[in-house]
């Protein structure tokens, strides 16, 4: 991933930069990303945690019902921000402000995402409401095409105020809080059939690929940090448990480094970036919505999904017992998705490796019968050797067309 440019401009000048001037071709302006938005994916990433915590909490229909509904939200507008930022970098204080302003919006629902169909259910509403006001008073500075966008998004936040308001005397959510929120969904999802985005907002490659990147990687990071905080509230038990739990844990690590090699082990990010260059600008629309947008919802829900089968992993691993089915079920089923995700993507690009990606992503879902019958750990070690051998897999089918000929043979040129 390359580093952010220096953000050098006068604090109190809040004109619009030069790489924003409406004539200029994006394909020729260099943005990268800054490190405000890095922050930013830090926030967002934390959503994504809780998400894990709050699928982890019983492994039930009901609680994966409400992870799929508040992460098709916040996607829906994490993607906003990142083609805010893409627009114009946020350099001028009060840009930064209002950016600091929509990340305290996604604080907040990170927050009260644990209770958010219950009692905090009214504060997750507002923060995403804050969200999207800041997004669309952000963006209508930059390009005013978002009218056409915005009332979608306002119209989904209002929904989800209203179900927030349709609590039961216990604090539950009402059934018709629920057809709230898909119609919410539904809402935001279903906007770019009415209003296609192409012809109405340029997009600069290298930083959407970039920034695709690192917040793929922020969240494995967080991902990483959520195994550490697990295993530290079990620690101090018998010392032959401790060990366990560091086995747990280092397990954990292990899937995680295999799912980095997996994404950014084959240095195919500068060839996504060259993909999107190379096409015509509403090609490079309808190809960034594919492959950042739609590709990236099952990466990140399967790498969820898999934080909180890690963290079942290492609640249970004072014992070597079978797992819930419910747990290994999840923690296969969020590799499969990662997997199909990534696959998905390199295949819209036409870029890297599918076919050994697409069969671990079937061979993975095989997996739930050791976490159910054997024990999670075992599962967690299978899935970090299952992504390890494919690695493997590919670079020898690589290796062929890349090794470099024998020294003593004679070359064509000095």
């Amino acid at each position: 991933m390359t580093g952010p440019n220096p953000e050098s401009p006068d604090p109190g000048d809040t004109t619009t930069p030069p790489t924003a001037s409406p004539g200029a071709d994006p394909d020729q302006l260099p943005l990268r990303v800054t490190t405000l938005e890095l922050f930013f994916d830090l926030v967002f990433a934390f959503t994504l945690t809780q998400l894990a915590s709050l699928l982890a909490s019983g492994f039930t229909a009901g609680a994966l019902a409400r992870v799929l509904l508040i992460f098709g939200l916040l996607w829906w507008m994490y993607e906003g921000y990142a083609w805010l930022t893409n627009a114009r970098p946020p350099v001028h204080t009060a840009e930064r402000l209002l950016l600091l302003l929509g990340m305290a919006g996604f604080l907040t629902i990170g927050l009260a995402i644990p209770d958010g169909f219950g009692g905090a259910s009214l504060a997750l509403g507002l923060g995403y409401l804050a969200v999207v006001l800041v997004h669309a008073w952000l963006y209508f500075r930059v390009n005013r095409n978002i009218i056409r966008v915005a009332p979608f998004n306002v119209a989904s936040a209002l929904l989800v105020i209203v179900a927030s308001l349709l609590r039961v005397p216990g604090g539950g959510e009402r059934p018709v809080g629920y057809v709230l929120w898909v119609v919410a969904l539904a809402v935001q999802l279903g906007s770019p059939l009415i209003v296609h985005p192409k012809n109405l907002f340029e997009l600069r490659p290298a930083h959407l690929s970039e920034r695709h990147s690192a917040l793929i990687l922020v969240a494995l990071g967080e991902s990483v940090a959520a195994i550490g905080v697990g295993a530290g509230r079990l620690a101090g038990r018998a010392a032959a448990d401790d060990a366990r739990i560091i086995v747990a844990a280092v397990l954990g690590l292990a899937l995680a480094a295999a799912l980095w090699w997996i994404v950014f082990g084959s240095s195919d990010e500068d060839e996504a970036e060259r993909v999107l260059t190379e096409a015509s600008s509403e090609r490079r629309i309808t190809l960034a919505l594919g492959a950042f947008f739609y590709c990236n919802i099952p990466l990140l829900l399967g790498l969820v999904a898999m934080a909180a089968g890690v963290e079942a992993a290492i609640e249970r691993s004072g014992r070597i017992a079978a797992g819930p089915a419910a747990a290994a079920i999840t923690l296969a089923t969020g590799a499969a998705a990662f997997l199909a995700g990534d696959a998905a993507m390199r295949r819209l690009l036409r870029i890297g490796p599918v076919r050994l990606r697409s069969a671990a992503a079937v061979l993975a879902l095989a997996t739930a019968f050791i976490g159910t019958f054997v024990a999670l750990e075992v599962q967690v070690a299978v899935l970090a050797l299952l992504l390890a051998g494919t690695l493997v897999l590919e670079r020898n089918q690589r290796l062929p067309a890349s090794t470099p000929p024998p020294m003593n043979e004679p070359s064509d040129g000095p």
